[in-house]
């Protein structure tokens, strides 16, 4: 394992202790769950790849009416019953 220093407003590493004491781990333990948690977050599945597919998938319908597509297909759905 790495060590690390970091500065933190008193504020913030006052709240730390309190949290790592109220769950009964080491300070050190919940600043890397800590980290792990966002990176975790920002990884997998974040805004950006959100922004992409929607930009990917923008004015997918604009030559036509989803309902009207969903209806159809399920039209044949129920023909083939």
């Amino acid at each position: 394992m790495v060590r690390t220093l970091i500065n933190l407003d008193p504020d913030d590493k006052a709240w730390l202790d309190r949290e790592a004491e109220a769950r009964k781990l080491p300070m050190t333990e919940l600043v890397r769950q800590a980290v792990r948690g966002y990176r975790i977050r920002h990884e997998s599945h974040g805004l950006t790849d959100l922004q992409a597919a929607l930009r990917r998938t923008a004015g997918i319908w604009q030559h036509g009416d989803g309902l009207h597509y969903q209806h159809r297909l399920r039209d044949e759905w129920n023909d083939r019953g």
